[in-house]
């Protein structure tokens, strides 16, 4: 979910129910929990954690399967399993669809591989980021300078500490020590900033909100330096996975609780199952399906028909196609005017 323009307006629709803005202030609570354990394992558990939590990108899976994917299948299925929203962006989805066919299909027979990763990698920070300083936007009322200052200092700080993550076995010493300290001289130039902006802001509420998308990048640049590089990347990202639901979950419920309005919500229906846990549930496990056992059920049909096989045809294939198209549509399908936002109210 990324929300660039969000604002406080009445709905379209009797809404129910709301997007609380204390809900997902409270969301950030995952910064102190996530220090207070790094606290735990220095002085009580003797590193324990550091030592058995993933240290290499290749580890990484099961942080996918439980934070990056499903969140992306949940957006999906928002998206194509509802027919208006379909026909009312098929246009724009052809477009992209071929743009990301030509860039990063055929495009990676002559771009080095490198290249398209740190293309991605910033385009996943930046919508990462979107969103969270989108939705503080709202709340803050900070000047139009103030929020894009802000904005892309964040990111550019994020795209450091992801490159330092996820790139740390490929890059050598000097390079290493060049990214911490360039993440470094942004982090710091994010503190001042805040400090700077802060005086705009009328409410208390509004400058916990800007705070707290601050210590997003404090806290994930720390762990980083402490070589705590799963909490590092998974701080950001739980906080923005967990907003997306809040509002998928909401649309969901102001769409479908009364009449289910696609096939996916009448068996959910017929199964007794409430609206609230059916995009949770069955993207997580649909995340965990393609993610455990996708590839191998694409080459088996390969090797059976072909006697060949595609490489990473789902893990990389299809989880990427539907990841750039993810950073793309949730650009506009959540603004004033679309026909999601209409499901949408908010609530302090």
């Amino acid at each position: 979910m990324s929300a660039s323009d969000i604002s406080i307006q009445a709905s379209l629709v009797d809404n129910k129910l709301a997007v609380s803005f204390k809900l997902l202030l409270g969301l950030y609570l995952v910064i102190p929990l996530s220090i207070l354990v790094y606290i735990l394992d220095q002085y009580y558990w003797g590193n324990y954690l550091k030592a058995i939590l993933p240290s290499s990108p290749s580890h990484f899976i099961l942080f996918q399967i439980l934070f990056g994917t499903p969140h992306i299948i949940a957006s999906a299925l928002i998206l194509l399993g509802n027919k208006e929203y379909l026909q009312f962006y098929k246009v724009k989805l052809l477009v992209m669809t071929a743009l990301i066919i030509l860039v990063f299909g055929i495009g990676s027979l002559f771009i080095p591989y490198r290249v398209l990763y740190i293309m991605a990698a910033c385009w996943t920070v930046y919508h990462v980021f979107k969103q969270q300083h989108g939705i503080a936007k709202a709340v803050c009322q900070l000047p139009s300078w103030g929020f894009y200052w802000l904005l892309w200092i964040s990111v550019s700080a994020g795209i450091f500490i992801y490159i330092g993550v996820f790139l740390k076995n490929s890059l050598g010493v000097q390079q290493i020590e060049w990214v911490k300290m360039i993440a470094f001289v942004l982090t710091f130039g994010l503190i001042l900033s805040t400090v700077l902006c802060q005086r705009y802001i009328k409410t208390g509420f509004g400058k916990c909100f800007l705070w707290s998308n601050t210590l997003l990048i404090v806290s994930s640049f720390y762990m980083y330096t402490q070589q705590y590089y799963f909490l590092a990347i998974l701080i950001p990202r739980l906080v923005h996975d967990a907003t997306a639901y809040v509002f998928y979950v909401t649309h969901d419920y102001n769409k479908h609780h009364q009449s289910p309005q696609n096939t996916l919500f009448k068996y959910a229906e017929r199964c007794h199952l409430h609206v609230f846990l059916v995009l949770p549930l069955f993207s997580f496990a649909l995340a965990y399906l393609l993610q455990a056992y996708g590839d191998e059920m694409v080459n088996m049909i390969t090797r059976w028909f072909f006697d060949g096989e595609i490489r990473q045809a789902i893990s990389l294939g299809l989880i990427g196609y539907l990841s750039l198209m993810h950073y793309y549509t949730e650009a506009f399908t959540w603004q004033a005017g679309s026909p999601l936002r209409k499901y949408i109210r908010f609530s302090k």
